[in-house]
């Protein structure tokens, strides 16, 4: 099994990509917009590449959305998509890397079930469909983390990584590419406390996890949510969880509701995308904590 990720490189992003390299061997990563811009995304992912020995290629890729929007999730992140309670990931050298297209159409050239994990907007991966629809057929998932079957968080109606670019999601979803959506709610189904916090020996990573937990302390609530870490459990470890078959649609033009998924779990009309509907919380948070013992 060949493993890509696609990633816009924020706090979160950080610790699922560790706890995928700590299972399963990683052949590349494409980076996009999405939890800052590309410039800020691409350094992120420079310093945490030399500070963890990351041995696999790393390439730029959407700067925008297909239509060229711009939206990014900096007022809760914060400009570097990596909130912290002190400790910033080291500077390392100008993050300029190829072009991330053509080496992931190049990757799945040389694949049969290719598995790429998604952790932002899916504009890389809706380009790549475009440009070369004969290589579809090699892949063997995306597991993305992104949609929601209840509310959302960026809008009332949307999830992050779906508003960013929803016409990126609907090329994939027209193209029967197969999905597995980890949506908000099972996300939601996996919380970190203060004490899980404390727990991690790894200075950088408790400062991080500390900084990602006060978005939710600061709005009142005493746990947060492991968003895209969950996505990588799903990934690498899916008898964990429960998936169901659904038609999965996208609005494009509401006015209050673009972005939002509207997932339907009556009568599916095949198996290509599938949606998280239940998994052993204890277990998965368990294993996502695992991945930051670095």
């Amino acid at each position: 099994m060949g493993l890509w990720i696609d990633t816009d490189m924020g706090v979160d992003d950080l610790f699922a990509v560790l706890l995928a390299v700590k299972h399963a061997p990683v052949d590349g990563m494409s980076l996009s917009f999405g939890c800052a811009t590309l410039e800020q995304v691409a350094a992120n992912a420079s310093a945490a590449k030399g500070l963890f020995g990351w041995p696999f290629p790393v390439t730029t890729g959407a700067e925008r959305a297909i239509l060229g929007g711009l939206e990014t999730a900096e007022r809760i992140l914060g400009k570097t998509g990596m909130p912290t309670r002190g400790a910033t990931l080291p500077p390392a050298g100008p993050a300029v890397y190829p072009p991330a297209i053509p080496a992931l159409a190049h990757w799945l050239q040389g694949q049969q079930s290719a598995q790429i994990l998604a952790l932002g907007p899916l504009t890389n991966l809706a380009t790549l469909a475009l440009a070369h629809p004969d290589l579809i057929p090699n892949i063997g998932r995306i597991t993305w983390m992104g949609g929601a079957i209840g509310a959302g968080n960026h809008t009332a109606s949307a999830e992050f990584n779906a508003f960013a670019d929803p016409e990126a999601l609907a090329i994939l979803l027209a193209r029967d590419v197969p999905l597995t959506m980890v949506d908000l709610d099972i996300c939601r189904q996996v919380q970190i406390t203060e004490g899980d916090v404390r727990a991690i020996a790894h200075p950088l990573l408790r400062d991080l996890l500390g900084g990602y937990l006060d978005i939710a302390l600061n709005r009142g609530r005493a746990s947060m949510a492991l968003y895209d870490p969950v996505a990588a459990a799903a990934l690498l470890r899916p008898d964990l969880f429960v998936a169901r078959a659904a038609r999965v649609e996208v609005e494009l033009t509401g006015q209050h509701t673009r972005g939002r998924t509207v997932v339907d779990l009556r009568h599916p009309p095949n198996d290509h995308v599938q949606v998280l509907t239940g998994c052993d919380s204890a277990v998965v948070r368990g294993l996502c904590l695992g991945g930051l013992v670095a």
